[in-house]
């Protein structure tokens, strides 16, 4: 009765001191953040949320950027890396409740006559025995070991799912880009062609004039120098562009025969060539501290809670730990009675273990998981530094990428009507047909730089989206 009083006690004792902590006071690390990003005149009021890509209407993106939600293997990986930090998680909550178990045994065994242990008359030699019982486990956390290793392990699978957050962010924002990289490149070989077929319907019309001695040989060479010109551009475009559609295949997470097979689907280059930048996005006003909800500083600063948290659990390495054991059965030497009141069997058991000498293991383990802390907040801070200034940089990108787009078209309106004029004053035998070649060729640079500035500029809208955490909705 003594001991199972002094059991009770001890019991009572661990509950007391089970809310005991070595953990620090955990507190998100200062940071200096502006009261608001700076206003750029390309601002709109547009605030993308969820599915952000629709902001560009164009459904032909918006099935892309699902098949690649759907297929992409970088966001799998990322996934499967979640599911395996959530089964570590519920592990480490497993040690915190009692661990049981059951059992089942059947031994037979026999005895020696010549062994040196005399056995008494009438001791049967061979024998059978049934045992089945419960087994009961618990270490109490006393110093909050446990605790604190299932809290590092819960922050840990928070950051694995604002990885695979950010993961899906870059994807959506990568396809973005490589799409209308893609139709840019369309569009640049469209020009090129049209461009091309007009140069050589023109040097045919020369050869005949040549011919017939009407130019000579030197502005003939000139012209043919010009086609060839268009002719070296045509095969660097097409190469850029199968290089795009098996970037954006792989994107993606198509096959490899449907990557060799088939083809990314976009609207024509005809269409693509008229239509016009995106609304510029974030509205003015919009405060910076939405950019802590950023997935990849929300990881960052789970990690460096769970770091927190190990110090806590590493600490309580060096105090006891103590264990509750037990088992409660039955066993007999027959089948029979194994379920019978007299072969009952129980057992309760109490442990405690201390270090007491480790060769500075367990304080050198405390020191390496106060040094991983201070990377965690190293980490933190620089995360939060990059994250702003990849903000900056975009919303500054974003204006001017806009301003060189309308720069480029307004000098594509100006050299389309060049061309015609230079055709008009050929035609009426006031220029060469060198004057026209030049034209053509300005007017085939001009459209060529307008396609790659709205490419940059449908870019510079998603690398905005991309920097503030794929979206925001306005307060």
């Amino acid at each position: 009765m003594t001991n199972d009083k002094s059991l009770i006690a001890m019991v009572v004792l661990a509950a007391l001191l089970g809310g005991c902590s070595f953990t620090p006071d955990y507190r998100r690390p200062a940071a200096e953040l502006p009261e608001s990003w700076p206003a750029t005149p390309a601002q709109s009021g547009n605030a993308p949320a969820g599915n952000w890509w629709a902001l560009y209407g164009d459904a032909t993106l918006a099935k892309l950027v699902e098949e690649a939600l759907a297929n992409n293997q970088d966001l799998a990986l990322a996934t499967a890396r979640v599911d395996e930090a959530r089964a570590l998680a519920r592990v480490a909550d497993s040690a915190l409740v009692p661990a049981v178990d059951a059992g089942a045994q059947r031994d037979r065994l026999r005895l020696s006559e010549r062994s040196a242990t005399r056995l008494p008359a009438g001791t049967a030699l061979e024998r059978n025995n049934y045992r089945g019982q419960l087994n009961v486990s618990y270490e109490l956390d006393f110093w909050g070991r446990l605790r604190n290793n299932a809290s590092a392990a819960k922050s840990e699978l928070l950051a694995s799912e604002s990885a695979r957050e950010t993961v899906r962010i870059a994807l959506t924002a990568e396809v973005v880009q490589s799409y209308y990289a893609l139709r840019a490149l369309d569009a640049q070989v469209s020009s090129t062609r049209r461009s091309l077929e007009l140069r050589q319907s023109d040097l045919k019309l020369q050869r005949v004039r040549a011919d017939a001695g009407l130019i000579n040989d030197f502005a003939l060479r000139q012209l043919e120098a010009e086609v060839a010109a268009a002719q070296a551009q045509l095969p660097q475009l097409e190469r850029r562009r199968s290089g795009e559609e098996l970037a954006l295949g792989v994107l993606l997470g198509r096959s490899p025969r449907a990557l060799m097979q088939s083809t990314v689907e976009r609207i024509s280059a005809t269409k693509s060539a008229a239509e016009t930048p995106v609304a510029a996005v974030v509205p003015e006003g919009l405060p910076s501290e939405l950019l802590l909800r950023r997935p990849d500083i929300v990881g960052a600063e789970q990690q460096l809670i769970a770091a927190n948290a190990r110090i806590g659990a590493a600490r309580a390495s060096l105090f006891p730990r103590i264990a509750l054991s037990g088992y409660y059965g039955s066993e007999s030497a027959a089948l029979g009675d194994l379920f019978s009141g007299a072969a009952r069997v129980w057992s309760l058991g109490f442990g405690l273990a201390q270090p007491i000498f480790q060769g500075g293991r367990l304080f050198g383990e405390i020191d390496a998981v106060k040094a991983r802390e201070r990377q965690a907040v190293a980490q933190y801070q620089k995360t939060l530094q990059n994250a702003f200034r990849e903000v900056h940089d975009a919303l500054i990108a974003q204006a001017r990428a806009r301003e060189a787009f309308e720069a480029e078209n307004t000098r594509a309106a100006a050299l389309t009507e060049s061309l015609r004029l230079a055709r008009i004053r050929y035609n009426n035998g006031l220029s060469s047909q060198l004057e026209v070649f030049d034209a053509e060729r300005n007017l085939l640079n001009a459209e060529l730089n307008r396609a790659e500035a709205l490419r940059a500029q449908r870019a510079a809208v998603a690398d905005v989206v991309r920097a503030l955490g794929g979206g925001w909705e306005k307060q």
